[in-house]
């Protein structure tokens, strides 16, 4: 059975994480206002159904919160995610089994990579409806003004599907389009992906870029497409091994590309070498307004099909939470086997969504000689692709919960000598969105070594950390019934107790 949008918004219903809304709303900032509003609350999903200026409803915030972006992926729990990330550790870089137990696991992986294979569809549903030249107008589409800032309607969760001229390699990513025309719209990007690659190529070639733009896919090919890792495999693959079984494909009406059967819209189109137009600005993940590119590639859509009833899937991005950030959680916890396989003296990894889910990284390890920290750090920052604009990478002690703000702040102001501690890497390749940088593009790293120092890191003795006498912790376990605490939750905290603002 084929995976789709509707399906999962079927799920969210029959779970009571769905509310529809049928009052007419405004698709100029208004429903970004009240799925804001409702995420930060860790409210339901959204599917607006009367929406201001066109004849399609609106889903939003389905991924709002880690647990539905679990059932997303078809678990129900964060820790299962990792399971998952185990088996593309052994595809990401497979190793001779020295047991005969590694060796099933590996054909495993190797089966299910087999079983991924995406099918194709001959009478797919994303082509029940077919408009062509005159007929695309990208203004009936319900796209999103976001912030009163934002220079124009914008799609956000949209896949755009490109093809490398030269060796026939698919790329799928997700990308900020703003709308321009009727029948055009100007894409951010950044110069390392996939896409820009085949554009460059091209260019190159003489050549136009067919451009495919999925909307309203099952949230769990979302996910494949926003796994960057160098494993030679495509995202089409990864959504199957995501899934336990292959995608099903359709091929394009107007251009040589395949696009998920079962998609919502699909917009057809091309990019010109040197087609440019005016881009931004726009709210973006970082929480500002992004600045204007003057050279911003322009598409030109030229076919638009979709569904009967087609639902508009969105979100948005800006200051955490978002959807994006629930995402990211979701995928740190994918990375960890990963990141443990190329640097096995890392215990554990958390990207915190507070800082952006990729500017800070707490890592802990498994501490056994001077200067390993610092090593730990420097293999963090090279270990996968997506981990070259972390910002600040904080190393801890394995017995240090990295997912603990308490924690961690108290291991970095109790640990660390700043002078001795702390070391920066000057002119990084860098997120040209981060404004803290002197030049776009191009910034630095810190590391802190917030670990327990060995000699001769440090010739002073170090203390004993305080810990409770284990066996009376064990007693109070058995006996807290007994003095009238059963009722108390210790691994639930109160933020309003320790001076947080939560509001």
């Amino acid at each position: 059975m084929a995976r789709d949008l509707r399906g999962f918004i079927n799920l969210l219903e029959q779970r009571g994480q769905l509310r529809r809304i049928k009052a007419l709303v405004d698709p100029y900032l208004e429903i970004a206002e009240i799925s804001n509003r409702v995420l930060q609350s860790g409210g339901p999903a959204l599917l607006f159904e009367n929406v201001q200026g066109s004849p399609y409803p609106v889903a939003i915030n389905l991924m709002g919160t880690v647990e539905r972006v679990c059932w997303a992926m078809n678990m129900e729990r964060p820790e299962e995610l990792e399971t998952l990330g185990q088996k593309l550790a052994l595809l990401y870089q497979p190793r001779p089994p020295k047991k005969f137990s590694q060796a099933i696991e590996l054909g495993k992986a190797l089966f299910d990579v087999i079983k991924a294979k995406p099918d194709r569809d001959l009478f797919p549903a994303c082509q029940q409806v077919v408009l062509k030249d005159d007929q695309v107008d990208l203004t009936q589409l319900p796209l999103l003004h976001v912030y009163p800032g934002d220079a124009a309607k914008v799609i956000t969760l949209g896949l755009m599907i490109t093809k490398d001229p030269e060796n026939k390699t698919v790329n799928v990513g997700v990308y900020r389009l703003q709308l321009q025309s009727k029948n055009t719209m100007t894409v951010q990007w950044l110069s390392v992906r996939g896409a820009t690659r085949h554009l460059r190529k091209a260019a190159e070639r003489g050549q136009k870029l067919e451009v495919a733009i999925a909307i309203g896919v099952d949230p769990l090919i979302i996910m494949a497409a926003a796994t960057p890792l160098p494993v030679d495999l495509s995202e089409w693959l990864f959504a199957g091994l995501y899934g336990g079984s292959g995608l099903h494909l359709a091929k394009c009406k107007t251009v040589d590309l395949e696009v998920p059967a079962q998609s919502e819209f699909v917009l057809e189109g091309t990019i010109t070498p040197g087609d440019v137009a005016v881009d931004g600005p726009a709210g973006d993940h970082m929480g500002y307004y992004g600045g204007v590119n003057e050279q911003a590639p322009l598409l030109r859509f030229h076919c638009i099909t979709h569904r009967k009833d087609p639902i508009y899937l969105t979100t948005f991005s800006g200051r955490p939470p978002k959807e994006d950030a629930m995402m990211a959680i979701a995928l740190n916890r994918i990375y960890t086997p990963i990141l443990r396989q190329q640097v096995p003296e890392i215990r554990d990894f958390f990207l915190p969504m507070e800082g952006l889910s990729y500017k800070v990284a707490v890592i802990s390890i498994e501490k056994a000689y001077p200067g390993q920290a610092r090593r730990a750090a420097l293999a963090f920052w090279s270990a996968l692709p997506q981990f070259n604009y972390t910002k600040f990478v904080v190393v801890v002690d394995k017995d240090i919960n990295i997912r603990d703000p308490r924690q961690v702040v108290w291991a970095i102001t109790s640990k660390v000598d700043p002078a001795r501690d702390v070391f920066i890497l000057e002119n990084n390749p860098f997120d040209s969105l981060d404004f803290a940088t002197e030049k776009p593009g191009l910034g630095s790293r810190m590391g802190i070594d917030a670990t327990t120092k060995l000699y001769p890191e440090s010739d002073r003795p170090w203390g004993e950390t305080l810990k409770s006498d284990p066996d009376v912790a064990a007693l109070c376990d058995r006996r807290w019934a007994e003095y009238g605490l059963a009722d108390l939750k210790l691994d639930e905290v109160n933020p309003h107790l320790f001076g947080y603002d939560v509001k």
